[in-house]
């Protein structure tokens, strides 16, 4: 792609570019915290999803430093349902790292960046580009889906990203590098969509090897995925006096650090059949099957009140089990 077709998506970005709350207008500098945080939540998740728990999220915390010296509980309560939760972890100890060691900056280069918890290449490379106009070469899906059909990369996905990686270096301008790569990501995302891609929208049409042949949904090319494992389990909704008992999961591993029902039985109880929940993780599939009782006596642990159930933040899994467990009550 020539520098006339940089310019050209420019020109498209500057007319149709998407409104976000974490962008700026005019000639505001972006706030690296604000771009950080977004960039951090859009990770394997849509914009749409993303918006309301940034507004949230900034409002409560408007800063780094304030978000540094936020509780952990509320943190990971705050991020319930946006998924992936090793995310808020590692969130939570770049604020820290932030507003300790950095002295409340974020580094302007993608290697400083790369140093801090839970940045990699792509977050690296977005944030030095947006938030600090470093030249970088910023590549997510919606990149890759634009990079394959200009090229008609044949490689498939994932082995392709490097090549892609390379090609997306190549037509990345070194001024104006984070609006270039914003309109990468706007036209992925409005019009080289996956599929029926709005060609004669396109301000790149005409530099599109793709649609050049007639083939924009053939690309990019993917590596058919094989089928995810399925497991079972079990958890556990025991009541008394209008609380149910809750437990928080261990820091590290699957929903680290969040509220949820127990999977060990924690009483002996009168256990009653109350459904099952379907739900898939990144890696597998889960079918978590509830069982429920009313205690005569309340155990040591968490209890928290069945009326205000939806401010524990509970993970999406947990949340679909507590509202059968809420099902049962009633019927029972």
């Amino acid at each position: 792609m020539a520098v006339d077709g940089s310019n050209a998506l420019l020109e498209w970005y500057a007319v149709d570019k998407r409104r976000l709350p974490w962008r700026t207008e005019g000639p505001e500098r972006p706030d690296p915290y604000r771009i950080w945080l977004s960039e951090i939540m859009l990770q394997q998740t849509t914009v749409a999803a993303v918006r309301p728990y940034f507004e949230k999220f900034t409002a409560r915390w408007p800063t780094v430093e304030a978000l540094a010296e936020a509780e952990d509980g509320d943190v990971m309560a705050a991020w319930a349902g946006l998924g992936y939760y090793a995310r808020a972890r590692n969130l939570l100890a770049c604020a820290r790292a932030v507003a300790g060691e950095q002295g409340g900056r974020f580094p302007e280069t993608e290697e400083g960046l790369r140093r801090l918890p839970g940045i990699g290449r792509y977050t690296a490379a977005a944030i030095a580009a947006i938030a600090f106009g470093r030249r970088a070469v910023v590549v997510d899906s919606n990149v890759e889906r634009v990079v394959s059909r200009l090229f008609a990369v044949a490689e498939p996905l994932p082995g392709a990203r490097e090549t892609l990686y390379r090609l997306a270096d190549s037509i990345t301008p070194a001024q104006r590098a984070g609006d270039f790569a914003q309109a990468m990501m706007d036209l992925g995302s409005a019009v080289c969509t996956p599929r029926a891609p709005a060609c004669p929208r396109c301000p790149l049409a005409s530099a599109c090897e793709a649609h050049s042949r007639g083939e924009e949904e053939r690309y990019p090319v993917k590596r058919a995925k094989p089928p995810k494992p399925r497991r079972t389990g079990t958890a556990y909704w025991l009541e008394h006096d209008g609380q149910v008992l809750l437990v928080r999961r261990p820091s590290k591993g699957l929903l680290g650090g969040m509220l949820a029902l127990p999977e060990d039985p924690p009483a002996p109880a009168g256990w009653s059949e109350a459904g099952a929940v379907d739900h898939v993780f990144t890696h597998f599939a889960l079918t978590m099957r509830l069982l429920c009782a009313t205690a005569d006596s309340r155990p040591d642990g968490h209890w928290h009140p069945i009326d205000r159930l939806d401010e524990a933040g509970l993970p999406t899994l947990f949340a679909r089990l507590a509202a059968r467990g809420r099902e049962w009550r009633q019927a029972a």
